[in-house]
């Protein structure tokens, strides 16, 4: 016992009939950081909820510290020592930064009121200790940008002085300066002997970080290793039980004729004077650290935000865009970043959520053909391999891969030509990472302009044709698949080009 901070052993956990974990076991030594792999689906949010106190186990036992854990609450894991990233972000939108941290442990008056003095000062001191620069204590969370959002909660688990914190994909809307950052603070807290269970999708931070991987798949406990003696390709068997043998299924295409182009595109205090152009059969990377306008630009061309200057031309004739509604009807579709607060309707269905926006296509007179919306359901199904119960199941149920396929199959059924999809694969697994980039390959392959946001290096290299880099709102770089390197997008995102023209 003594070498181990946590032991969960044979860890079993049912749901309706449903075996969800199978005889589970996770041991971790402190001052290390212990990766937890596995498809999504592989009970790593299971065995997790169970450890912080939000489901109990059916059958083993959990020593934390060489003690009995008392899991009988999560206040009562976390007063021991346990606290937890959370990967669905839920923080309270109209609170500030410093009362979502310091929510239930807010510093008092002697009149037993909120004393906002010290609850900053708290805040202040806190951001100062972790490095953190850009966010300010009494900003409202409701304008922050989703990754402001993930270091909020990152110092939020930190703030407890917890003597293990498990952080559940919190590097998924970072960018590779913001992870590098929270690397950083990992290796400073681990020298001081905190243990840490680090759950990602990607791989090559768990070798820049991890010090052991235990693997989980369908519920069971497939084995724990040393990262160091582990390689990529057994990593990925040992969790899908199958080789994959392309992350990047990239196609090359015959690069049509112009299909969107943007000029001196603007939007106050964001972005300003952007211009681009996509082609028909092309993929295009958009890359950028945070706060670079990357977003903001797609939603204000998507009509979900309002431009102060620019022009759009689709086929080369100019068009007005004042609303999704408007993009919709010229062929455009935008998968959101956030899948959860601005794409899905969590609490509807499967059937729901896919025809939502191609309602119209359905409808013959007043009634919904409904064997035509379940023939479209199930060969979205079948082409995204999506995994559900039925058609009637909610949502919020499904593993985020799944959700992820969902979206995009809702867009494909409006017969889009421009697509933009914002971080397409954020949050989701390897298996379901390459489904979708094989997809994405396949629309650009039939002709479809494919738009790509993302914060993943590999992903934006892996997949696209050309590569505009964003700095603080300014272009400062376009990039041919050829000569796009990952040391060159880097410059380029922290402001290289600008610098270098101003010089």
């Amino acid at each position: 016992m003594g070498e181990y901070l946590l032991e969960m052993r044979n860890i079993e956990k049912t749901f309706s009939g449903v075996q969800a974990l199978k005889s589970v076991t996770l041991k971790v030594r402190p001052g290390t950081v212990h990766a937890l792999l596995g498809e999504n689906g592989a009970g790593k949010s299971t065995l997790m909820k169970i450890l912080i106190g939000m489901y109990h186990q059916d059958e083993g036992e959990i020593y934390f510290d060489q003690q009995p854990l008392d899991s009988t609450s999560m206040r009562a894991v976390l007063k021991q020592g346990i606290s937890m990233i959370y990967q669905e972000l839920n923080p309270l939108l109209n609170m500030s930064i410093a009362e979502n941290i310091y929510l239930g442990r807010e510093p008092k008056n002697k009149m037993g009121f909120l004393n906002y003095k010290e609850l900053y000062k708290n805040t202040e001191e806190l951001f100062s200790y972790l490095s953190i620069k850009n966010l300010k204590p009494d900003e409202k969370i409701i304008n922050l940008t989703v990754a402001k959002m993930q270091l909020v909660e990152i110092a939020k688990a930190i703030s407890y002085r917890s003597k293990l914190i498990i952080m559940d994909e919190p590097t998924s809307s970072l960018t590779e300066t913001e992870c590098e950052h929270l690397f950083k603070i990992v290796d400073m807290l681990r020298k001081e002997g905190i243990a840490f269970i680090f759950i990602s999708h990607k791989l090559e931070e768990v070798y820049r970080i991890a010090d052991e991987a235990t693997i989980l798949r369908d519920g069971e406990y497939i084995g724990t290793e040393e990262v160091k003696d582990l390689d990529k390709d057994t990593i990925i068997k040992m969790m899908v039980g199958r080789e994959v043998k392309q992350l990047f299924p990239k196609i090359e295409t015959e690069i049509g004729e112009t299909a969107i182009k943007i000029r001196d595109m603007s939007r106050a205090g964001e972005f300003q004077n952007i211009s681009f152009e996509a082609k028909k059969g092309e993929i295009v990377g958009f890359s950028g650290l945070m706060g670079a306008g990357r977003s903001e630009l797609m939603e204000t061309v998507f009509g979900y935000r309002k431009s102060t200057a620019g022009e759009i031309y689709i086929n080369e004739q100019r068009v007005s865009i004042k609303s999704p509604a408007d993009a919709i009807e010229h062929k455009m579709a935008l998968l959101t970043e956030d899948r959860k607060r601005t794409g899905l309707f969590l609490s509807l269905s499967v059937k729901d959520n896919m025809i939502m926006p191609s309602m119209k296509k359905y409808l013959r007179g007043p009634f919904l053909q409904h064997k035509e919306i379940i023939t479209d359901c199930k060969e979205q199904k079948e082409k995204f391999l999506l995994k559900s119960n039925s058609f009637k199941q909610a949502v919020k149920n499904l593993s985020g891969g799944n959700q992820q396929k969902i979206l995009v199959s809702r867009w494909l059924l409006t017969d889009p030509e421009i697509i933009i999809l914002d971080e397409p694969t954020r949050g989701i697994d390897i298996g379901a990472k390459s489904d979708i980039h094989r997809f994405i390959s396949s629309l650009a392959a039939q002709g479809k302009c494919i738009i790509m946001v993302s914060s993943e290096l590999p992903e934006i290299l892996g997949m696209s044709d050309r590569i505009y880099v964003m700095h603080e709102g300014k272009l400062t770089g376009c990039l041919s698949r050829r000569e796009a390197t990952q040391e060159r997008i880097l410059q380029l995102a922290t402001g290289e080009s600008i610098n270098a023209q101003e010089g």
